[in-house]
């Protein structure tokens, strides 16, 4: 654990100042370009729309992974019912 966390701090040392360094000046423009009001109000835009469209997406995936679940279970206590019926195995 102790050699994890030196390593790791280690690699974040020798990253840092190629992560500060500019290859050239900019002047502070992104890698999108300018960001001016427009710009910055559809990315907030953006950002609004996509949160319930994550948690809709997600939901959506929970239940049907839930339902899978529950259908096992459901086949699984009929399997035991049916054992316990005929008497065998």
């Amino acid at each position: 654990m102790v050699r994890t966390a030196l390593l790791t701090l280690w690699v974040l040392a020798l990253g840092a100042p190629a992560a500060l360094a500019a290859p050239g000046h900019d002047g502070g423009e992104g890698t999108f370009g300018p960001a001016d009001d427009k710009v910055v109000t559809n990315a907030g835009f953006l950002v609004i729309a996509g949160f319930p469209v994550l948690i809709a997406v997600l939901s959506l995936l929970y239940h049907v992974t839930e339902k899978r679940r529950q259908g096992r279970l459901a086949a699984a206590k009929a399997r035991a019912a049916r054992a316990d019926q005929r008497g065998g195995w």
